[in-house]
């Protein structure tokens, strides 16, 4: 008997990648194996992790739903389910508009996904269980991490604040913390494993500590991931201008692996729109924390995201957006076009704004973006960087017998292949030779090569025999992204 096949298909941020590396590895716990790459849906059981906050999500997820309905016809046995953001919102019409699917399940109750997929085979029929509170903390459970060098630690999931073009609150639910102890254990557990960069992953990771009421909770667990031997680069995404305290500036600049970098969620520069957008800090205030931040890591790269065409923005607003983007010089910047999202506030707003003068204001922000984050990286020409190898970040490398790379403040770099061999989680220390807005050139010889656990780790887990991928990650790229509409939540959104 052929062992079972699965297939995750990941859509959203990166706490719905975070759930489907958990997603994998209860699949796999459960004895499935992943579906060769490219199976695109010939799989025994087929996962879509969803999300509600992009445009035409659930038109995609439809879609996608009625392609695989005829091959589900043709193979005895398969099996598809639905969960993450958009199944906890529409819960009551998933199996209705596409009665083939066999299991909906919440974002709270992922870890149930192999006992629904089992009760639905032995009943025969569709099982929707959508839990209104968190059953476990992602990191809990069993996972297949798609990196060997570096991972997710989720120490919070939900959020507390009431934002009103976004949805995620009411599909997340309230902030949750997870024990401190917990968090570092994860943490050493995964470095014992080999991995040497983490990112600490929460809706709002900076309001960490809320439960307890203590407001010094993250830049205490910073600080503690510092005396975490082996334990190379530290990031976290996404945390809230509100909550960004002096003492979490502190511990970054005098935490060695904290990474000089910071994604700080702007989302407008107008005093008057943020006030509607129910953002709880006003342009003074933000750009008081991107010029502390400034005093304290001078080298630091500070990304943000930024909605365009909320209800009521006026000229006037959106220049007070790009005089806040002038000021405070984003390394780079995720910029998004508003559009309606049915169950938020905003969308029965008035004075929603006609597509065109949205899509002018767009293209105005992107250009002005585009100059400062070239003008920026020109500033790295001629240092001197650490840059951790990755793997796939370079779509060209093959053709220009390069390979690809992260700079601690997070910048892409392209370098030339050297002659020692190097491997992804191994750090090389090369020269920027050439800036171009979303992307750093090292043309020169690599000056060192230093072979890392990390390195190591990679090397095993591919000498081992795998299937390809299953998992569709949706990161975030360095760079100016397509239009999109606004971002509504997750991590990448505070």
């Amino acid at each position: 008997m052929s062992e079972k096949t699965y297939e995750v298909r990941t859509y959203g941020c990166q706490m719905n990648v975070h759930d489907s590396e958990r997603l994998s590895g209860l699949l796999e716990g459960a004895g499935y194996v992943r579906a060769p790459e490219g199976a695109d849906g010939d799989a025994d059981v087929v996962v879509f992790n969803t999300c509600a906050v992009r445009e035409n999500a659930d038109n995609k997820l439809y879609g996608n739903l009625g392609r695989l309905a005829p091959m589900k016809t043709k193979r005895p046995g398969m099996q598809i389910a639905v969960g993450g953001c958009l199944a906890q919102k529409d819960r009551d019409t998933i199996t209705k508009r596409a009665p083939w699917v066999d299991v909906v399940f919440g974002t709270h109750n992922i870890g149930k996904l192999p006992v629904l997929l089992e009760r639905a085979r032995v009943q025969e029929e569709a099982q929707v269980e959508i839990a209104e509170s968190l059953e476990a903390f992602p990191s809990t459970l069993p996972t297949r991490r798609e990196s060997a060098y570096a991972a997710w630690v989720s120490i919070s999931v939900g959020c507390n604040n009431t934002c009103t073009f976004c949805i995620v609150p009411a599909l997340r639910g309230k902030e949750k913390d997870r024990r401190t102890g917990d968090i570092l254990a994860e943490i050493e557990a995964l470095v014992d494993e080999g991995v040497s960069e983490i990112t600490l992953l929460g809706q709002n990771v900076n309001a960490y500590g809320s439960d307890i009421g203590d407001r010094e909770a993250f830049s205490k667990l910073l600080r503690a991931c510092g005396k975490i031997e082996g334990l190379e680069r530290v990031r976290f995404t996404s945390p809230h201008p509100r909550d960004f305290t002096d003492d979490v500036i502190a511990a970054m600049a005098e935490t060695p692996n904290v990474m000089p970098q910071l994604h700080m969620p702007l989302q407008s520069g107008s005093d008057t729109v943020l006030k509607a957008m129910r953002r709880s800090y006003r342009q003074d205030r933000f750009l008081g924390i991107i010029e502390k931040v400034r005093a304290a890591m001078p080298d630091a790269a500070i990304s943000t995201d930024i909605i365009v065409g909320f209800p009521g923005e006026t000229e006037e607003d959106f220049e007070q957006t790009m005089h806040t983007v002038r000021e405070a010089r984003f390394a780079n910047a995720f910029t998004f076009q508003y559009s309606i999202r049915p169950g938020t506030p905003a969308a029965t707003m008035e004075n929603q704004i006609p597509k065109e003068v949205v899509q002018e204001r767009y293209m105005r922000l992107v250009a002005l973006q585009e100059e400062i984050s070239w003008e920026e990286n020109k500033k790295q020409v001629g240092r001197t960087l650490e840059v951790m190898v990755a793997e796939g970040e370079g779509r060209k490398d093959g053709a220009t017998l390069r390979l690809s790379g992260r700079a601690p403040d997070n910048r892409l770099v392209h370098f030339t292949k050297p002659e020692q061999d190097v491997r992804p989680g191994d750090v090389v220390t090369v020269e920027i030779t050439y800036a171009a807005p979303h992307h750093l050139l090292a043309e020169g010889e690599t000056q060192a090569v230093r072979r890392t656990r990390a390195g190591d780790a990679w090397e095993k887990r591919n000498a081992e025999p795998q299937q390809g991928p299953g998992v569709m990650l949706g990161l975030p790229k360095i760079g100016v992204p397509e239009p999109l509409p606004a971002a509504t939540g997750g991590c990448s959104v505070g």
